[in-house]
């Protein structure tokens, strides 16, 4: 992918590709299992969307992703935040 290609996406999100890099890279290698891992993850994705998460929300999510054990892609996750 190119520049301008990543240049257009910052320019409609207002999210700086460096911070969704940051973002992927944290969800590729976390453990799913461990509560603080899985809570920083949730509360770094509503910083990035912008998008305030209810502490009941945020617990409903450490719940269902520590359950499962299954780690997250990015659908996963705009899914959690109410995205399409």
């Amino acid at each position: 992918m190119n520049d301008s290609f990543f240049k257009k996406i910052e320019s409609k999100t207002g999210v700086p590709m460096e911070e969704v890099f940051a973002l992927a890279n944290a969800i590729q290698y976390a453990d799913f299992k461990d509560e603080k891992q899985v809570r920083k993850i949730i509360q770094k994705v509503s910083q990035v969307a912008n998008k305030d998460v209810p502490q009941s929300v945020e617990d409903e999510l450490v719940n269902s992703i520590i359950s499962s054990g299954k780690g997250l892609n990015l659908n996963d996750i705009s899914q959690m935040l109410g995205g399409k």
